[in-house]
């Protein structure tokens, strides 16, 4: 596994604790390979079993047991719930054992999203829109997130609302950014700092606002504060297909590419 694989995998296990941590009703449980981590909210990848360790050999047998210990954590919680591995946590020619093993637990495939890595973000190549940027600290801009990331993502509202509008999941490592144009919030960005690497989450601009640049005018401000902060340069993500491109033109690279799982109803 490449050290930039690892930091990526690293990241997007401290971000999913997010989730958690954000009502009263989450957890997070530990156990060999895997973490579950349930926000408690009827939505698939809002409750997690996300791959932490190298699994190797023999380990796949461990690894079809945890999951069959997370069907049992959800099914007994009554809640969809999703299966995250960065590919190289487990070899190439065990990965057909892993599926079997989700297909059996009725799991299908939901995607599969590039790592990408970059060392310090490509100087900006286009005009980008004036945006004022706030940070996510209080009530307004808790629901601006929460607002933002369900039409964006295609998410019901009153999810999204559940997850993010509370404040003690924003006590975490987990930090958001809203970006406003006038006084309309449009765009929205969120970082985890782990694993020496600042992760870019939750990049996502309000339908009729996109493709104008909000996204990258925010998500660079936020990356640019939690630098000055940090001293940290470095950062990763995880993309979309479709949004890789746009990635590689603002200096990211990929290095891997995660698999995530969903449970049927």
């Amino acid at each position: 596994m490449s050290p930039e694989a690892a930091v990526l995998s690293e990241n997007l296990q401290e971000a999913m604790r997010f989730f958690g941590t954000a009502r009263r009703s989450g957890e997070v449980r530990r156990l060999f390979a895997l973490t579950l981590i349930s926000s408690g909210v009827d939505y698939s990848v809002f409750n997690a079993a996300v791959l932490g360790s190298a699994v190797r050999g023999r380990g796949i047998d461990s690894l079809a047991v945890e999951l069959k210990q997370a069907e049992e954590f959800y099914r007994r919680r009554a809640l969809p719930w999703s299966f995250w591995a960065c590919e190289d946590l487990v070899e190439e020619r065990e990965w057909g054992r892993v599926r079997e093993a989700l297909e059996r637990m009725n799991m299908r495939h939901l995607t599969t999203a590039p790592g990408m890595y970059a060392e310090s973000l490509a100087p900006v190549s286009r005009r980008l829109p004036d945006v004022t940027v706030r940070r996510v600290t209080d009530a307004d801009t808790r629901a601006a997130f929460a607002h933002i990331t369900a039409m964006a993502f295609e998410i019901p509202f009153e999810i999204c609302r559940a997850v993010y509008a509370e404040e003690r999941g924003w006590r975490g490592s987990y930090a958001g950014w809203v970006g406003y144009n006038d006084k309309t919030p449009v765009a929205t960005t969120a970082v985890v700092v782990c694993g020496g690497a600042i992760g870019v989450y939750s990049v996502a601009t309000l339908p009729g606002f996109q493709r104008r640049g909000y996204a990258e005018a925010v998500m660079r401000a936020a990356i640019g504060q939690v630098s000055a902060e940090t001293g940290i340069e470095r950062t990763v993500l995880q993309s979309t297909p479709a949004g890789a491109a746009l990635y590689t033109a603002l200096g990211y690279r990929p290095v891997t590419r995660f698999h995530v799982f969903a449970s049927r109803r």
